[in-house]
C-alpha cells in the first residue's frame, strides 16, 4: 500500500492532493463534454432506507446516507479507483517505524459556519466514533486501535494518533464509511455543519435532502447551485430519469441498462468489478456451523447462470472470496465450480438432504429476490429445499443478522482488509455469515500489524483462503456497477462505490 510506513521515522508518505476535474465518460450513449457550466439544481435518486436514514455521518449504513454525508462532510482520507488511500482533509501523513504513531497534516479547510478546521475537530470526531455507548457507530470496531488518551494535537494543523498496537492500515481505515470529520461539539444531526462542498438545507428520512453550494470549499466550489437527493425504489428511479425529472439514478439494474442502451436522453455509466454479490450462511448455528454443509451450498450453485440472470451478464463469476482484482486478492486459488453430485453427497453426510432451510430476502436491492428464487431452483436439483421469506426493505440489513439460515450478501468496493474488518470479525457490525473465530481475529490483527507489504499480503491471502474453504460466504458474482445519467448531466465518471470519485456531485455540471 502507498501508506506503508517509512524506515526513517516521520517522513511524508502521501503528497498533497489537488482538485481533480472529472471528465465526462460513459457507456451506451453520448456523454457530452466541454467546459463546466455553473448553475442549476441537480436532482439525484438513490435506493431508500426509510425511517432508518440519517444525517449522522458516523451512523451511516445505506448508499443514500453516504451520498448525503459526502455532500456535507469530508473525511481525512478517501480511496482512489484502485482502493488505495488518497488525501482529503489530511493532505499528507506519516508514521513511525513500527506504525504505532501516525501524524496527519491537515489542509486549510473551513466549516460551513466559518470555523477553521483544526486538530481538535479531528480528535473530537474520533472520540465520537469510538464512544462505547454509541452502538450505531459504523467505524468504531475498525478504529478501535486508536488510543485517544495518548493521541494529541501536535499543532493546530497536525493531529498525532497513537495506537494500542501496530497498524499499517490506519489510512485505509480512516477512509472507510462512517469516518467523516465533524466540528467539535457536534451533537445534533438534524442541523449538520461540515466542511463538505454543499451546505445543509433540509432532510426528511426516507424522502428527500437538499443542500446548496458552499463557495468556500477547500477543493473549489461546486458547479451546481443546489443538490437534491431523493429516496426512491428502482422502478421510480428509472421512470424519473427517463422522464427528465432527475438527472442521476443510482444503482440501476441490468434490465434497465438494456432498455436505455439506444436512448438519446439517458446513458449508463458502468464501473466493472465494483463489489460482490453472494449468499451468506450463518456459521454460528446448525446446519452451517459444519463447514461441509456450507461447502455443499457453494458446490450446488450455478454461478454462471446467476451472473447471467441476476446481472444480465454484466459481471464476472465469483470464487467465495471478496475483492476480485483488488490489492491483496490471493492468486492461484482454483475457481470453484458446480458439482451437484458432490454437493448431494455432502448434504447426505451432514443430514441436510431433502431438508428445508430458510432464505431471508428482500426487495431492498435489485436482484436479491431473483437470486433467492434462482438459487432455490438450483438447490432443489441437489436435494436441498429452500423456503423463501421476504423481509421489509427498511430493516432488511439489520434483520438479516438474526433472521434466516441463508440471506443475500452484497457490498460495494472497499479494500480487502476493510472488508475483513467490516464483515468477518467476531465483533463486526455487518457479520452476516456470523463468522466468529478468535484465532481468525488474532490472525487478522497480526496481518494489520505487519509493516512489510508483501508479508502483509500473504497473511491476508491466508485469511481469504480460509473463508473460501470453511466460511459461510457463497460469493457467486462480481458485478458491474450501473448508474443512469441524463444527457443533461456531464462530468460523471465510472468509479467504484465508496471511492473518492463516486457520488462526486460537486464536480458535475448541467448543460
Amino acid at each position: 500500500m502507498s501508506s506503508a510506513p517509512t524506515r526513517r521515522g516521520f517522513l511524508g508518505m502521501a503528497g498533497a492532493a489537488g482538485a481533480v476535474l472529472l471528465t465526462s465518460c460513459s457507456s451506451g450513449g453520448g456523454a457530452g463534454s466541454g467546459t463546466p457550466v455553473r448553475g442549476g439544481t441537480l436532482r439525484v435518486a438513490f435506493p431508500g432506507a426509510g425511517a432508518k436514514e440519517t444525517m449522522d455521518p458516523h451512523a451511516q449504513r445505506a448508499f443514500v446516507d453516504i451520498a448525503r454525508h459526502k455532500a456535507v462532510f469530508d473525511k481525512l482520507v478517501d480511496f482512489d479507483e484502485t482502493l488505495r488511500p488518497v488525501p482529503r482533509l489530511a493532505e499528507r501523513w506519516e508514521s513511525n517505524d513500527d506504525a504505532t504513531v501516525w501524524r496527519f497534516h491537515l489542509r486549510s479547510a473551513t466549516f460551513h459556519d466559518g470555523h477553521a478546521l483544526d486538530a481538535d475537530d479531528v480528535l473530537y470526531s474520533l472520540a465520537r466514533i469510538l464512544d462505547p455507548k454509541a452502538v450505531d457507530r459504523r467505524a468504531r470496531i475498525s478504529l478501535s486501535d486508536i488510543d485517544l488518551k495518548r493521541s494529541r494535537a501536535a499543532d493546530k494543523q497536525i493531529v498525532e494518533l497513537a495506537l494500542a498496537r501496530p497498524n499499517a492500515e490506519l489510512p485505509s481505515l480512516l477512509a472507510m464509511t462512517g469516518t467523516a470529520v465533524v466540528r467539535r461539539g457536534f451533537t445534533d444531526p438534524s442541523e449538520p455543519v461540515g466542511t463538505g462542498p454543499f451546505r445543509f438545507r433540509s432532510f426528511t428520512a426516507g424522502r428527500s435532502f437538499a443542500a446548496v453550494r458552499f463557495d468556500d470549499h477547500w477543493e473549489g466550489a461546486a458547479h451546481v447551485d443546489e443538490l437534491r437527493i431523493l429516496s426512491a425504489e428502482t422502478e421510480a428511479r428509472g421512470n424519473a430519469v427517463r422522464a427528465g425529472e432527475i438527472e442521476y439514478a443510482h444503482e440501476m439494474s441490468a434490465t434497465f441498462a438494456r432498455v436505455v442502451e439506444r436512448s438519446r436522453d439517458v446513458r449508463i455509466v458502468a464501473t466493472p468489478r465494483a463489489g460482490a454479490l453472494g449468499i451468506a450462511m450463518k456459521t454460528d448455528r446448525p446446519p452451517f456451523d459444519d463447514p461441509d454443509a456450507a461447502l455443499a451450498v457453494k458446490l450446488l450453485a450455478d454461478r454462471e447462470r446467476l451472473v447471467e440472470v441476476v446481472t444480465g451478464g454484466r459481471g464476472a463469476v465469483g470464487n467465495d472470496m471478496y475483492g476480485l482484482g483488488y490489492h491483496f486478492y490471493p492468486a492461484g486459488v482454483p475457481q470453484r465450480g458446480r458439482d451437484v453430485a458432490e454437493a448431494r453427497a455432502l448434504l447426505r453426510k451432514t443430514g441436510l438432504l431433502n431438508k428445508e432451510v430458510t432464505f431471508y430476502t428482500s426487495t431492498v436491492a435489485d436482484g436479491f429476490v431473483d437470486t433467492a428464487n434462482l438459487f432455490a431452483e438450483q438447490a432443489g436439483e441437489a436435494g436441498l429445499r429452500v423456503k423463501i421469506v421476504n423481509g421489509p426493505p427498511e430493516t432488511y440489513y439489520t434483520d438479516q443478522l438474526r433472521t434466516g439460515m441463508l440471506g443475500n450478501h452484497r457490498c460495494g468496493a472497499m479494500p480487502i482488509p476493510t472488508y475483513i474488518s467490516d464483515r468477518l470479525l467476531t465483533d463486526s457490525k455487518q457479520n452476516a455469515s456470523a463468522w466468529k473465530h478468535a484465532d481468525f481475529d488474532d490472525a487478522f490483527k497480526e496481518a494489520q500489524s505487519t509493516v512489510d507489504e508483501g508479508e502483509r499480503g500473504r497473511l491476508y491471502g491466508a485469511l481469504q483462503k480460509r473463508v473460501h474453504d470453511d466460511g459461510g460466504l457463497l460469493i457467486w458474482g462480481v458485478p458491474d456497477w450501473l448508474n443512469a445519467v441524463s444527457s443533461r448531466l456531464h462530468g460523471v465518471v465510472p468509479a467504484p462505490p465508496n471511492s473518492v470519485d463516486w457520488a462526486r456531485f460537486d464536480r458535475v455540471w448541467l448543460a
